[in-house]
């Protein structure tokens, strides 16, 4: 009996020794788990990583747009005080308000909305119609066309911005909308050359079965792309829609080469002569206090129209830029 009972409490201890092997092992596993994960993207480790990650980026593109409303809402009071640094003491709404005066920014607003609109819809119509035929179609010297597209591309507009003032001024159409509205009418314009390409890249992924089908029903190539290929293409759309205007309203350079003497000029032009009308006065007779509040008061009242657009359009054009191949 003695031997039995002393047999029966070795087993007893080796099965609870194994039992706390077993729920360690389990911790441990579960401890692993929950950091690493199993799989290399799920564990806590990593997400926290990511999170410092994205809120490094986030900083980095937040702060100066901080900065920017910070300083413009500052008063004099807060402006020459060391201590008032990102908070101001009170909320001061004059910067704003002169700034609205000083681009006259009703009619600026409207122009530039006017003019973006115009040509965005314009490039990406007929950016699509170029980059379904270089995708799909079959023509004379198409690698030489594909060739020059690129060039176009490549070729800084510094080179070819005095031919193209040149024949505007022979046209009469210095101070005028048409030679930032021409190009675009013909599928080229700012950018003009990437938006086809970015065309090129997402008809060239669609299956040729819905082609052949439409074909099959009698369709000509022009029934095929409006009917079929245009309609899938709603993603690139977006994006280049989107490109489009966000860089057209924000491009000076254009407009201020054509529009020398022009009253009515859109909002990026505007804060353009602002800013290059402080910078002379501060050479002139040195800076003062306000200086730098009716720079950031201008350039958010330029920023804002895009940043609404931005809010309302954000997941359609994340959709865009992730389905049309921009990014893996």
């Amino acid at each position: 009996m003695g031997v039995g009972n002393a047999a029966t409490h070795t087993d007893k201890k080796v099965i609870r020794r194994k039992w706390k092997w077993n729920r360690n092992g389990t911790v441990l596993r579960k401890t692993k788990y929950a950091l690493l994960g199993k799989e290399a993207d799920q564990g806590l480790l990593f997400k926290l990583f990511i999170y410092v990650i994205l809120i490094d980026t986030a900083y980095i593109y937040l702060n100066p747009l901080f900065f920017m409303i910070s300083t413009m809402v500052k008063d004099a009071s807060d402006l020459v005080d060391p201590a008032v640094n990102w908070v101001p003491r009170v909320i001061y709404l004059g910067t704003l308000q002169e700034a609205w005066v000083m681009l006259d920014y009703a009619k600026s607003f409207f122009l530039s909305t006017g003019l973006t609109l115009a040509i965005a819809a314009s490039q990406t119509l007929l950016c699509a119609v170029a980059g379904y035929a270089f995708a799909r179609l079959e023509f004379p010297l198409k690698t030489f066309w594909m060739f020059c597209l690129l060039l176009t591309f490549i070729v800084p507009p510094q080179l070819t911005i005095l031919p193209m003032l040149l024949a505007a001024s022979e046209l009469g159409w210095i101070n005028k909308l048409y030679p930032l509205l021409l190009p675009a009418l013909f599928g080229h314009g700012l950018k003009g050359a990437l938006f086809v390409i970015i065309f090129r890249q997402f008809f060239g992924t669609q299956p040729k079965d819905l082609e052949e089908a439409a074909r099959i029903d009698g369709a000509n190539v022009f029934k095929v792309f409006y009917k079929v290929m245009l309609p899938l293409a709603r993603p690139a759309i977006i994006v280049v829609f989107l490109f489009s205007f966000v860089w057209n309203w924000n491009d000076s350079y254009y407009p201020g080469m054509y529009l020398i003497n022009a009253q009515d000029v859109p909002l990026s032009l505007g804060m353009s002569k602002i800013s290059a009308g402080i910078e002379a006065r501060i050479a002139e007779n040195g800076p003062t206090v306000f200086d730098e509040p009716i720079k950031m008061a201008t350039s958010f009242l330029m920023i804002l129209p895009p940043l609404v657009l931005y809010m309302f359009t954000q997941r359609y054009f994340v959709e865009g830029v992730e389905r049309t191949g921009l990014v893996e």
